[in-house]
Protein backbone atom coordinates (compact mmCIF):
# COMPACT_ATOMS: atom_id res chain seq x y z
CA UNK A 1 0.00 0.00 0.00
CA UNK A 2 1.22 3.41 -1.02
CA UNK A 3 1.84 5.49 2.36
CA UNK A 4 1.85 9.58 1.93
CA UNK A 5 1.81 12.33 4.37
CA UNK A 6 -0.26 14.80 4.04
CA UNK A 7 0.24 18.91 4.58
CA UNK A 8 -3.49 19.91 3.98
CA UNK A 9 -5.64 22.95 4.87
CA UNK A 10 -8.98 24.54 4.28
CA UNK A 11 -11.91 23.13 2.03
CA UNK A 12 -8.99 22.00 -0.75
CA UNK A 13 -7.29 20.49 1.99
CA UNK A 14 -10.34 18.21 3.08
CA UNK A 15 -11.09 17.66 -0.50
CA UNK A 16 -7.88 16.58 -1.52
CA UNK A 17 -7.36 14.26 1.71
CA UNK A 18 -10.78 12.65 1.37
CA UNK A 19 -9.67 11.83 -2.41
CA UNK A 20 -6.52 10.09 -1.19
CA UNK A 21 -8.26 8.18 1.14
CA UNK A 22 -10.97 6.91 -1.54
CA UNK A 23 -7.76 5.48 -3.68
CA UNK A 24 -6.76 3.79 -0.72
CA UNK A 25 -3.54 5.90 -0.10
CA UNK A 26 -2.52 5.18 3.56
CA UNK A 27 -2.35 8.21 5.12
CA UNK A 28 0.03 8.06 7.98
CA UNK A 29 0.34 11.74 9.17
CA UNK A 30 -1.79 14.94 8.69
CA UNK A 31 0.16 17.95 9.09
CA UNK A 32 -2.52 20.98 9.88
CA UNK A 33 -3.15 24.40 10.97
CA UNK A 34 -4.87 25.54 14.17
CA UNK A 35 -7.82 27.43 13.29
CA UNK A 36 -7.24 31.01 14.24
CA UNK A 37 -9.61 32.82 16.19
CA UNK A 38 -8.87 36.00 14.11
CA UNK A 39 -10.10 34.31 11.25
CA UNK A 40 -13.80 33.89 9.38
CA UNK A 41 -13.77 29.77 9.33
CA UNK A 42 -16.36 29.22 6.17
CA UNK A 43 -14.18 26.54 4.91
CA UNK A 44 -14.31 22.93 5.48
CA UNK A 45 -11.17 20.82 8.01
CA UNK A 46 -8.62 18.59 7.27
CA UNK A 47 -8.70 17.66 10.57
CA UNK A 48 -11.87 16.65 10.67
CA UNK A 49 -11.73 14.60 7.95
CA UNK A 50 -8.39 12.92 9.74
CA UNK A 51 -10.22 12.48 12.97
CA UNK A 52 -13.00 10.18 11.20
CA UNK A 53 -10.51 7.94 9.63
CA UNK A 54 -8.35 7.59 12.69
CA UNK A 55 -5.42 9.90 10.71
CA UNK A 56 -2.86 10.79 13.20
CA UNK A 57 -3.04 14.76 13.11
CA UNK A 58 -0.22 17.44 14.42
CA UNK A 59 -0.27 21.52 14.08
CA UNK A 60 3.64 22.68 14.42
CA UNK A 61 4.10 26.30 14.63
CA UNK A 62 6.97 25.34 12.15
CA UNK A 63 6.40 22.56 9.80
CA UNK A 64 10.47 22.14 9.10
CA UNK A 65 11.21 21.96 12.66
CA UNK A 66 14.06 19.10 13.42
CA UNK A 67 10.92 16.86 15.78
CA UNK A 68 8.56 17.09 12.55
CA UNK A 69 11.38 16.23 9.80
CA UNK A 70 12.18 12.75 12.39
CA UNK A 71 8.71 12.38 12.48
CA UNK A 72 7.87 12.22 8.93
CA UNK A 73 11.62 9.96 8.39
CA UNK A 74 10.27 7.36 10.69
CA UNK A 75 7.46 7.04 8.64
CA UNK A 76 9.41 6.60 5.14
CA UNK A 77 6.41 7.91 3.40
CA UNK A 78 6.28 7.24 -0.34
CA UNK A 79 4.53 10.73 -1.20
CA UNK A 80 4.11 13.68 0.41
CA UNK A 81 1.44 16.03 -0.51
CA UNK A 82 0.44 19.39 -0.10
CA UNK A 83 -3.02 20.77 -0.47
CA UNK A 84 -3.23 24.69 0.90
CA UNK A 85 -0.71 24.22 3.80
CA UNK A 86 -0.37 27.66 4.28
CA UNK A 87 3.83 27.57 5.09
CA UNK A 88 6.94 26.55 2.81
CA UNK A 89 8.05 23.34 3.51
CA UNK A 90 11.91 23.22 2.77
CA UNK A 91 13.96 20.87 0.75
CA UNK A 92 14.74 18.80 4.06
CA UNK A 93 11.51 17.96 4.23
CA UNK A 94 10.18 17.45 0.37
CA UNK A 95 13.37 15.21 0.34
CA UNK A 96 11.87 12.56 2.66
CA UNK A 97 8.88 11.27 0.25
CA UNK A 98 10.67 8.93 -1.86
CA UNK A 99 8.34 8.95 -4.76
CA UNK A 100 7.42 12.62 -4.51
CA UNK A 101 6.39 15.32 -3.48
CA UNK A 102 3.26 17.32 -4.37
CA UNK A 103 1.04 20.39 -4.07
CA UNK A 104 -2.02 21.58 -5.21
CA UNK A 105 -2.59 25.07 -6.78
CA UNK A 106 -5.40 27.07 -6.93
CA UNK A 107 -4.57 28.61 -10.33
CA UNK A 108 -3.54 27.60 -13.45
CA UNK A 109 0.34 27.56 -13.43
CA UNK A 110 2.33 29.29 -14.51
CA UNK A 111 -0.40 32.07 -13.97
CA UNK A 112 -0.97 33.27 -10.58
CA UNK A 113 1.82 31.42 -8.67
CA UNK A 114 2.33 32.49 -5.05
CA UNK A 115 -0.63 33.94 -2.65
CA UNK A 116 -4.40 33.79 -3.14
CA UNK A 117 -4.33 33.11 -6.76
CA UNK A 118 -8.47 32.41 -6.60
CA UNK A 119 -8.79 36.17 -6.10
CA UNK A 120 -5.83 37.70 -8.03
CA UNK A 121 -7.27 36.11 -10.70
CA UNK A 122 -10.95 37.49 -10.39
CA UNK A 123 -9.25 41.10 -10.03
CA UNK A 124 -7.43 40.72 -13.41
CA UNK A 125 -10.91 40.22 -14.87
CA UNK A 126 -9.85 36.90 -16.12
CA UNK A 127 -12.15 34.39 -17.57
CA UNK A 128 -10.77 30.99 -16.67
CA UNK A 129 -8.97 29.69 -13.64
CA UNK A 130 -8.84 26.16 -12.14
CA UNK A 131 -6.25 23.65 -9.95
CA UNK A 132 -3.06 22.66 -10.67
CA UNK A 133 -0.72 19.52 -8.79
CA UNK A 134 2.50 20.39 -9.28
CA UNK A 135 5.93 18.78 -7.57
CA UNK A 136 6.98 20.98 -5.02
CA UNK A 137 10.61 22.23 -5.14
CA UNK A 138 12.42 24.58 -3.24
CA UNK A 139 11.36 27.85 -5.48
CA UNK A 140 7.39 27.89 -4.59
CA UNK A 141 4.99 26.74 -7.58
CA UNK A 142 7.86 26.48 -10.02
CA UNK A 143 7.87 22.29 -10.18
CA UNK A 144 6.59 20.35 -13.43
CA UNK A 145 2.68 19.53 -13.93
CA UNK A 146 1.27 15.95 -13.73
CA UNK A 147 -2.33 17.66 -13.44
CA UNK A 148 -4.52 20.78 -14.81
CA UNK A 149 -8.32 21.14 -14.11
CA UNK A 150 -9.76 24.36 -15.47
CA UNK A 151 -13.06 26.00 -14.76
CA UNK A 152 -14.86 29.21 -15.69
CA UNK A 153 -15.00 32.65 -13.96
CA UNK A 154 -18.35 34.21 -14.89
CA UNK A 155 -18.13 38.15 -14.98
CA UNK A 156 -19.97 38.34 -11.72
CA UNK A 157 -18.77 36.00 -10.02
CA UNK A 158 -17.36 36.48 -6.64
CA UNK A 159 -13.94 35.04 -5.70
CA UNK A 160 -16.01 32.68 -3.31
CA UNK A 161 -17.65 31.41 -6.54
CA UNK A 162 -15.07 30.95 -8.29
CA UNK A 163 -13.17 29.32 -5.28
CA UNK A 164 -16.00 26.61 -4.80
CA UNK A 165 -15.16 25.83 -8.30
CA UNK A 166 -11.51 25.90 -7.72
CA UNK A 167 -12.21 23.13 -4.99
CA UNK A 168 -14.38 21.01 -7.09
CA UNK A 169 -11.32 21.49 -10.15
CA UNK A 170 -8.64 20.25 -7.31
CA UNK A 171 -10.84 17.03 -6.52
CA UNK A 172 -11.51 16.23 -10.23
CA UNK A 173 -7.56 16.77 -11.20
CA UNK A 174 -6.31 14.91 -8.24
CA UNK A 175 -8.53 12.11 -8.49
CA UNK A 176 -7.79 11.75 -12.55
CA UNK A 177 -4.21 11.73 -12.35
CA UNK A 178 -3.84 9.56 -9.12
CA UNK A 179 -3.88 6.21 -10.53
CA UNK A 180 -1.06 7.05 -12.78
CA UNK A 181 1.26 8.85 -9.87
CA UNK A 182 0.42 5.50 -7.59
CA UNK A 183 1.46 3.93 -10.39
CA UNK A 184 4.96 6.10 -11.72
CA UNK A 185 3.10 6.01 -15.65
CA UNK A 186 2.04 10.26 -14.90
CA UNK A 187 3.58 12.44 -17.64
CA UNK A 188 5.35 15.71 -15.90
CA UNK A 189 5.52 18.83 -17.79
CA UNK A 190 7.49 21.49 -17.03
CA UNK A 191 6.66 25.03 -16.61
CA UNK A 192 7.49 27.93 -18.92
CA UNK A 193 7.69 30.78 -15.93
CA UNK A 194 7.78 33.19 -18.35
CA UNK A 195 4.22 32.91 -18.89
CA UNK A 196 2.95 33.54 -15.51
CA UNK A 197 3.76 35.74 -12.57
CA UNK A 198 3.98 35.53 -8.88
CA UNK A 199 1.26 37.41 -6.41
CA UNK A 200 1.86 37.56 -2.78
CA UNK A 201 -0.89 38.07 -0.04
CA UNK A 202 -3.74 40.53 -0.15
CA UNK A 203 -4.58 42.19 3.27
CA UNK A 204 -7.66 44.19 3.98
CA UNK A 205 -6.54 47.38 3.30
CA UNK A 206 -5.94 46.80 -0.17
CA UNK A 207 -9.77 46.68 -0.68
CA UNK A 208 -10.27 49.77 -1.00
CA UNK A 209 -11.90 50.96 -3.87
CA UNK A 210 -10.44 54.27 -6.01
CA UNK A 211 -13.65 55.59 -7.88
CA UNK A 212 -11.22 57.56 -10.10
CA UNK A 213 -10.67 53.89 -12.09
CA UNK A 214 -12.76 52.70 -14.86
CA UNK A 215 -16.13 51.13 -13.77
CA UNK A 216 -15.52 47.33 -14.87
CA UNK A 217 -11.68 47.66 -12.50
CA UNK A 218 -13.64 48.48 -9.53
CA UNK A 219 -16.12 46.33 -10.58
CA UNK A 220 -13.72 43.50 -10.26
CA UNK A 221 -11.86 44.61 -6.98
CA UNK A 222 -15.59 43.88 -5.72
CA UNK A 223 -15.94 40.70 -6.50
CA UNK A 224 -12.40 39.38 -5.72
CA UNK A 225 -12.97 40.37 -2.23
CA UNK A 226 -16.60 39.78 -1.40
CA UNK A 227 -17.64 38.11 1.51
CA UNK A 228 -16.57 36.02 3.44
CA UNK A 229 -13.67 37.98 2.33
CA UNK A 230 -12.97 40.98 4.30
CA UNK A 231 -14.55 43.24 1.25
CA UNK A 232 -14.51 46.09 -1.32
CA UNK A 233 -15.10 49.73 0.71
CA UNK A 234 -15.01 53.42 0.85
CA UNK A 235 -15.64 56.11 3.06
CA UNK A 236 -18.43 58.74 3.48
CA UNK A 237 -19.38 60.92 5.57
CA UNK A 238 -16.92 59.82 8.42
CA UNK A 239 -18.72 56.10 7.84
CA UNK A 240 -16.83 52.97 6.23
CA UNK A 241 -19.48 51.42 3.80
CA UNK A 242 -18.74 47.88 2.43
CA UNK A 243 -20.03 47.26 -1.03
CA UNK A 244 -20.87 43.07 -1.10
CA UNK A 245 -21.74 42.90 -4.81
CA UNK A 246 -21.90 44.82 -7.94
CA UNK A 247 -22.86 44.59 -11.48
CA UNK A 248 -22.29 46.89 -14.58
CA UNK A 249 -25.08 48.39 -15.94
CA UNK A 250 -24.08 49.93 -19.52
CA UNK A 251 -27.69 50.36 -20.78
CA UNK A 252 -27.51 53.29 -17.52
CA UNK A 253 -26.98 56.56 -18.13
CA UNK A 254 -24.76 58.60 -15.55
CA UNK A 255 -26.12 61.34 -13.61
CA UNK A 256 -23.37 63.71 -14.38
CA UNK A 257 -19.63 63.82 -14.87
CA UNK A 258 -17.23 62.11 -12.03
CA UNK A 259 -17.80 59.74 -9.71
CA UNK A 260 -20.68 59.43 -7.44
CA UNK A 261 -22.75 57.64 -5.83
CA UNK A 262 -27.00 57.75 -5.46
CA UNK A 263 -30.22 56.00 -5.25
CA UNK A 264 -32.52 55.60 -7.87
CA UNK A 265 -35.51 53.56 -8.46
CA UNK A 266 -35.03 51.89 -5.28
CA UNK A 267 -31.18 51.12 -5.88
CA UNK A 268 -28.23 52.04 -5.39
CA UNK A 269 -25.89 53.17 -8.13
CA UNK A 270 -22.60 54.75 -8.91
CA UNK A 271 -21.33 56.99 -11.65
CA UNK A 272 -17.52 55.81 -12.57
CA UNK A 273 -14.58 58.04 -13.69
CA UNK A 274 -14.90 56.76 -17.00
CA UNK A 275 -18.35 57.43 -17.27
CA UNK A 276 -19.62 53.68 -16.96
CA UNK A 277 -22.23 53.27 -14.71
CA UNK A 278 -22.46 50.33 -11.36
CA UNK A 279 -24.87 48.75 -9.63
CA UNK A 280 -24.66 48.30 -5.84
CA UNK A 281 -26.29 45.09 -5.05
CA UNK A 282 -25.26 45.65 -1.82
CA UNK A 283 -24.10 47.61 0.79
CA UNK A 284 -23.16 47.38 4.35
CA UNK A 285 -22.56 49.57 7.20
CA UNK A 286 -21.10 48.37 10.87
CA UNK A 287 -21.78 45.13 9.37
CA UNK A 288 -25.30 45.04 8.84
CA UNK A 289 -27.09 45.67 5.39
CA UNK A 290 -28.13 49.02 4.64
CA UNK A 291 -31.14 49.45 2.36
CA UNK A 292 -31.43 52.76 -0.15
CA UNK A 293 -34.06 54.18 2.20
CA UNK A 294 -31.75 54.01 5.11
CA UNK A 295 -28.63 54.90 3.05
CA UNK A 296 -30.27 58.20 2.07
CA UNK A 297 -31.87 58.64 5.59
CA UNK A 298 -28.34 58.58 7.57
CA UNK A 299 -26.58 60.24 4.77
CA UNK A 300 -28.73 62.92 3.48
CA UNK A 301 -26.83 66.20 4.86
CA UNK A 302 -23.22 65.00 3.23
CA UNK A 303 -24.28 67.51 -0.24
CA UNK A 304 -27.92 67.39 0.15
CA UNK A 305 -28.69 66.93 -3.66
CA UNK A 306 -29.37 63.34 -3.96
CA UNK A 307 -25.61 62.74 -5.18
CA UNK A 308 -22.64 61.65 -2.49
CA UNK A 309 -19.77 62.18 -4.37
CA UNK A 310 -16.48 60.22 -3.65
Amino acid sequence: MTRAVVFAYHSVGARCLSTLLAHGVDVALLVTHEDSADENIWFESAAVIAARHGIATITPEDANAPDVLARIAAIAPDFIFSFYYRKMLGTPLLALARRGAYNMHGSLLPKYRGRAPVNWAVLHGERETGATLHEMLAKPDAGRIVAQQRVPILPDDTAFEVFNKVIVAAELALDDVLPALLAGTAPHHEQNLAQGNYFGGRRPEDGRIDWTQPAVVVHNLIRAVAPPYPGAFFDLGGSRLIVGRSQLAPQRAPRSAGAGLYVADGAFYADAADGQVLRLLSLFLDGDSLSPDAFVARFAGVLGDGKYFF
